[in-house]
């Protein structure tokens, strides 16, 4: 019993990790990158539907993004979703795709958006704890002593690399975004 309670921990700091290399994609590094808008939600078609499923997205340069649409009848529902998304920019819409020309990053900027890396591995973090917290609840209710102490050490190391992963990421990720 107590090896799938490691297992499901080890599954869930797995999924609180890739979540946090999603969300680490999203944050605008100073380079323009696709994983910036592809999540942002269009009306289109009477649903809400994320970018990337509505246009193409491409990169031009190391400061323009390039979006567009399958269909040109969205094109107007694209351009308000992203001046909804508050990019620090105005979309340019020349009637066949749409530009985003990312500003350069300001110092201050870049140190609100480390605040913001920190705040996410800071998150990511407390959600392990909860999942440790569960696997312990579980391990603890096993009888034989010697089989619980060796889980629980097991268990730690997982948690222990785990919360390696997050520091390291947000580690590489701050400095991405200091890099000008």
């Amino acid at each position: 019993m107590a090896d799938a309670d490691i297992t499901t921990f080890v599954a869930e700091a797995k999924k609180v990790i890739d979540f946090l290399h999603t969300e680490f994609s999203k944050l605008q590094t100073g380079r323009a990158n696709a994983s910036l808008i592809e999540h942002v939600e269009v009306e289109a078609y009477g649903t809400k539907q994320t970018l990337q499923t509505v246009a193409g997205i491409s990169v031009q340069d190391a400061r323009t993004i390039v979006v567009q649409p399958w269909d040109k009848s969205v094109i107007q529902a694209i351009e308000q979703a992203l001046h909804k998304a508050d990019l620090g920019t105005a979309p340019v819409n020349d009637g066949h795709v749409i530009r985003i020309n990312l500003p350069p990053m300001t110092e201050e900027r870049r140190a609100v958006l480390v605040k913001h890396v920190n705040t996410l591995a800071e998150e990511a973090k407390i959600s392990l704890r909860h999942s440790r917290h569960e696997a312990v609840e579980k391990i603890r209710k096993e009888t034989d002593e010697d089989v619980r102490e060796t889980q629980l050490e097991t268990l730690q190391k997982a948690v222990d690399k785990a919360n390696a992963d997050i520091e390291e990421t947000a580690k590489k990720k701050s400095e991405e975004v200091m890099t000008v």
